[in-house]
């Protein structure tokens, strides 16, 4: 018979080793090596909390924080109006956020004129349910030419002030993770969604309906597969210029060329650059333009812009051609740099770029320069 003294020993030897094995079994990287082998790594805790930075609607994962209305015009003015404009219209690129609502859908949660077919148009603050959606958004995806450069304190300022537009929150509302259910309870079309499609399942959301996920292939008396065409009159072909030179270079649709008889395949090519035929070959300032251009890539300017053809804003030598022939140039240019601006190059908008002055200085004097490779 054991004594008490070895039954100790043994339960304790027990315990370890089913610690262990719980331990082992518990262990993410210890599986995915198990499961993987040795093709990357676990991900760590910091790695995945770069990600994990969604915010649900009962504002799980809201950051703690907090920003002003006042703040927010501030912000709004420098980083948000050149795309969405001064009021939340917006320009003739962005549909409006802020519009179509009213002091009684702010009270009860539906948006009359949702169901007003005679009213022009659907604006954010119209459609929106849920706060959270606005601040995830403009938190991961604003501004578009530097998402994520926000900081957290500065989200909710902007987001305070698009609601003040919205007639939401008051002029001295701090918006905050503290008082985000405030501003959730005053969201005009609160009361809007409806979960009758079942595709929210849990006791909590009191989810009615049962999503419909069964597709049925039709398999007999099918519709005959319906070709999608378009064409453009003779008269019309050309009324405006050649499309294929007002489209982008990039994606699926590229604009048909109107200079060449319906039928014909279009060849799209850049426009020439002129050259001054007296111009004697000038020797380039390589040094010069390699650094621009190692800045043009830095700053993603490439992003919308090329060398000689217009992509989603005019092309470099455009710009150079422009105003190459001012005696300022160079300053000019930084300012436009620096502070963005629309209409002069067509409706897109350029917003603020948050590059160095210096670096804004150095890709002007080469616009100003000629823009030479």
């Amino acid at each position: 018979m054991s004594s008490f003294r070895e039954l100790s020993l043994r339960a304790v030897a027990l315990s370890a080793l089913l610690l262990g094995m719980g331990a082992q079994a518990a262990d993410p990287a210890a599986d995915a090596a198990a499961k993987y082998g040795s093709i990357g790594r676990a991900a760590t805790t910091k790695e995945m909390a770069a990600w994990d930075i969604d915010v649900r609607p009962d504002f799980k994962g809201l950051p703690k924080g907090k920003g002003s209305v006042a703040q927010g015009q501030d912000l709004w003015e420098a980083r948000c109006a050149s795309c969405h404009g001064i009021f939340g219209e917006a320009n003739e690129v962005f549909s409006p956020l802020v519009g179509g609502t009213t002091a009684d859908d702010v009270k009860t949660g539906h948006v009359a004129r949702l169901n007003d077919r005679g009213f022009p148009g659907r604006t954010t603050l119209m459609k929106v349910s849920s706060v959270s959606t606005l601040f995830d958004y403009i938190n991961r995806a604003m501004p578009w030419n530097a998402p994520k450069s926000l900081k957290t304190d500065e989200v909710y300022a902007v987001l305070a002030y698009l609601l003040n537009m919205g007639g939401i929150l008051p002029d001295d509302f701090v918006l905050s993770d503290q008082t985000m259910a405030q501003a959730q309870a005053r969201m005009p079309n609160r009361n809007g969604m409806t979960l009758d499609h079942g595709l929210w399942p849990g006791k909590s959301l009191k989810t009615s309906g049962k999503p419909d996920v069964k597709a049925v292939a039709c398999m007999s008396n099918c519709e005959a597969e319906p070709k999608v065409a378009s064409f453009l009159p003779d008269f019309a072909r050309n009324n405006h210029g050649n499309l294929a030179e007002q489209n982008r270079m990039v994606g699926p649709q590229h604009g048909v060329d109107t200079t060449r008889p319906a039928g014909t395949v279009a060849v799209v090519v850049a426009a020439p650059t002129a050259v001054a035929k007296s111009a004697a070959p000038a020797a380039a300032d390589v040094s010069g333009a390699a650094a621009a251009q190692a800045l043009l890539k830095k700053n993603a300017c490439i992003a919308c812009h090329a060398l000689d053809g217009k992509l989603v804003g005019p092309a470099f030598r455009d710009v150079a051609r422009k105003y190459g022939d001012r005696a300022d140039a160079s300053s000019y240019l930084t300012g436009k740099i620096r502070s963005g601006g629309a209409g002069v190059w067509g409706a897109i908008p350029m917003p603020p770029q948050t590059l160095p002055e210096a670096e804004a200085a150095q890709i002007a004097a080469w616009l100003a320069a000629g823009a030479k490779k």
